[in-house]
């Protein structure tokens, strides 16, 4: 079973939305300017990672074409074996792969219901 290890908000304003999120829940925002977004720490985490079990932290960025709703970020064994997948299911294919570092990989689908949906390798 492939789980949700991310979200990303799309916003219009980057510091009213870090300000918004940390007032009403409490998480912890950090810029990352070079990379355009802001982290957002929704659980207890060491180097990133949640220590909690079934919690997720997620990411911020300005608002742009392929980002206009919350898109959420499910873990992959193989992207490819996926995008294929979601092809034959109905589905279609909105940002290719793209490589992320030398380790991960990141593509974005569009389900049979257009949501749009982050994929992580």
């Amino acid at each position: 079973m492939n789980g949700v290890v991310h979200f990303e908000v799309p916003t219009d304003n980057l510091l009213r939305a870090q300000k918004f999120y940390a007032e009403v829940f409490g998480w912890k925002t950090t810029e990352l300017p070079e990379l355009g977004t802001v982290m957002l720490e929704t659980t207890d985490s060491e180097h990133g990672r949640p220590k909690r079990p079934g919690a997720i932290n997620g990411s911020m960025t300005l608002r742009r074409e392929l980002s206009r709703q919350p898109v959420i970020v499910i873990a992959v064994s193989s992207i490819d074996e996926t995008i294929a997948a979601v092809e034959q299911a109905g589905g279609t294919v909105l940002q290719p792969k793209v490589a992320l570092g030398e380790r991960a990989h990141y593509a974005r689908v569009v389900d049979s219901e257009g949501n749009v949906i982050g994929l992580w390798e």
